[in-house]
C-alpha cells in the first residue's frame, strides 16, 4: 500500500453492468486503495440504470468526505444527480469521459486530492479554482462538471512546446496534504545524476526571480514504456512533493501528475524522456521517477 488515507470514493454509473464494472476495475488498478463502486444496469439483469443501485453504490462508496460520480449517457446522468441529491454526504456527478474520467478521478482520489480536486481531474478542469466549474454539491443537488467534450487529457496538459520550455518553469505546486509519501520506495536524499544538469528557467512573468530546474533524461526499460500503469505511479510517486514537473518525449510535454497527460506522450519501452522539476522538491521528484524508471516500473 502506497499510503494509508483515502477519502473521496468513485461510483460509476453505466447502462451495462459489464461495462460498469470494467470501468471501475481499471480504474481501481491504477488506484488500490481507492473504493470504486460500480452500478451497471437496471437492476434486472438488463441495459439501464437503476436508482436504488445507484444510491446503494454512492453510500458504498462515502467514506465521509465525498463521492464524485460518473456516469455514461442519458438517463444514466439523471439517475446519478437523483441519487446524489438523496444522499446526506457530500456527492458530485461529473460530466467526464468515462474511461479517462475515472482513471484520472481514481489517481487523484489516491493522491489524497480533496473532493473539488477529484471531480476537476475527472473533467480535465484541475486549472479551475473550486467551485467555479458550475457544480454543486452536497446537502441537497447534485452538480454538473464541464461538458463532456474534454476527451483523452486529464488535465489537458499534453502539449507540444513550441521551441521552448514553457512548461518548465512557474511555482512549484504542493500537492496533497499528509505524509503519504512516506510511501514511495526509495528515499534518501535528492540528488541529480546520470546525463541531468541543472539549470536556470525563467519564470512565466516578466521581472520574476528565474526558478532552479532539475532536469534528467530517463530511460524507459520496462517493455511498454508510460502505459497506463507506470504513469498512475509516476503520478503518485510526487504526492506530497512541492514541485512541478513535466516528462517530454519527442515533441510532447506532460504534467507527471496527470495519468492521462503521461499515456498521452506515447512514449514505448526503451525511449528516452526527458524529466524536468521545479521546486523545492525538484530533486527528489526527479529522484523518484529515476528509481520507478529503473525498477521497471516494478512490473
Amino acid at each position: 500500500m502506497w499510503w494509508e488515507v483515502v477519502v473521496i470514493g468513485l461510483v460509476v454509473v453505466s447502462h451495462s453492468r459489464l461495462l460498469a464494472d470494467g470501468v471501475a476495475e481499471l480504474a481501481g488498478q491504477m488506484a488500490p486503495d481507492v473504493t470504486i463502486a460500480p452500478s451497471g444496469g437496471d437492476g434486472a439483469g438488463g441495459l439501464g440504470t437503476d436508482f436504488d443501485a445507484v444510491t446503494e453504490a454512492v453510500s458504498r462508496a462515502d467514506s465521509g468526505t465525498g463521492v464524485v460520480v460518473l456516469f455514461d449517457l442519458g438517463s444514466a446522468r439523471m439517475v446519478a444527480e437523483m441519487a446524489a441529491e438523496a444522499s446526506a454526504g457530500d456527492v458530485r456527478v461529473v460530466d467526464a469521459p468515462l474511461v479517462e474520467g475515472a482513471v484520472a478521478a481514481a489517481v487523484a482520489a489516491q493522491r489524497g486530492s480533496d473532493l473539488d480536486e477529484v471531480a476537476a481531474a475527472a473533467t480535465g478542469d484541475r486549472a479551475a479554482p473550486a467551485g467555479a466549474r458550475g457544480e454543486a454539491s452536497g446537502g441537497g443537488s447534485a452538480g454538473v462538471l464541464g461538458d463532456g467534450s474534454a476527451g483523452g487529457s486529464e488535465d489537458g496538459s499534453v502539449g507540444v512546446p513550441g521551441g521552448g520550455p514553457a512548461g518548465v518553469s512557474g511555482g512549484g505546486s504542493a500537492e496533497t496534504p499528509g505524509d503519504r509519501a512516506a510511501g514511495i520506495p526509495g528515499g534518501g536524499s535528492a540528488e541529480l545524476s546520470g546525463g541531468g544538469s541543472a539549470e536556470l528557467s525563467g519564470g512565466g512573468s516578466p521581472g520574476a526571480p528565474a526558478e532552479h530546474a532539475v532536469r534528467e533524461e530517463v530511460e524507459l526499460t520496462n517493455e511498454v514504456g508510460l502505459h497506463a500503469r507506470p504513469a498512475a505511479l509516476v503520478a503518485r510517486s510526487l504526492t506530497g512533493l512541492d514541485a512541478r514537473v513535466r516528462v517530454r518525449f519527442g515533441p510532447g510535454e506532460a504534467d507527471a501528475t496527470s495519468v492521462l497527460a503521461l499515456m498521452g506522450l506515447g512514449a514505448p519501452g526503451g525511449a528516452r524522456v526527458e524529466v524536468v522539476a521545479t521546486g523545492p522538491d525538484a530533486a527528489e521528484a526527479v529522484r523518484r521517477l529515476r528509481d520507478l524508471a529503473a525498477r521497471d516500473f516494478d512490473e
